[in-house]
């Protein structure tokens, strides 16, 4: 089956998904590229916040929380098959809809709908963790998401915001530079 080898097969990163992750991917019938894409994003959440943890231990994060959102956080796409392909946001709902329907609590759950509204009050560090691996897999750089993942490392760490933001750059710098390993292993499962 192309989606177990997309998300837990050879040819990938290492990381391989969560089992529960891949039982509700394989439960609701996922496309094998959506789980490619989970893995990718996971494995890049994994890296932030391994990176994070050593570099900034005073900012407090609850790492499993985004590694699942991360692993999930695109999982409304399986109702809304299209975005897949091209630009849309219906899935973020729906995606936050399906894991609350399928058991997973809300302060998980609220990652499949929060990963596109960095901007929106009330984000958490966790909800931008998610986001910025959602960005930097594919070698994507958002400023002023970034920026706001800055000045809560800032604060935590109680270093000057220049040295949160060389830190962060450099770490997201050499994800990105992997970009085109990812997406070649992504583009090579179905839609």
């Amino acid at each position: 089956m192309s989606l177990r080898r997309a998300v837990c097969g050879p040819g990938g990163p290492d990381r391989v998904l969560p089992p529960e992750v891949v039982d509700l991917l394989v439960a609701v019938q996922a496309p094998a590229r959506l789980g490619a894409h989970l893995r990718l994003v996971y494995d890049v959440a994994c890296e932030v916040t391994g990176w994070l943890s050593s570099a900034h231990p005073e900012l407090v994060v609850d790492v499993g929380a985004v590694l699942f959102g991360a692993a999930t956080h695109d999982v409304g796409k399986v109702v809304f098959r299209q975005e897949l392909s091209v630009p849309g946001s219906r899935h973020e709902a729906a995606g936050r809809q399906l894991l609350l329907a399928r058991g997973f609590p809300e302060r998980l759950a609220r990652f499949a709908g929060s990963h596109g509204s960095w901007r929106a009050d009330g984000v958490g560090v966790e909800d931008l963790l998610v986001s910025v691996a959602d960005k930097v897999w594919k070698g994507a750089r958002v400023e002023d998401l970034e920026q706001l993942l800055v000045e809560r490392i800032a604060a935590a760490s109680g270093v000057p915001v220049w040295e949160a933001f060389v830190s962060l750059d450099d770490c997201l710098q050499g994800l990105a530079e992997a970009a085109d390993r990812r997406l070649a292993f992504q583009n090579g499962f179905a839609v």
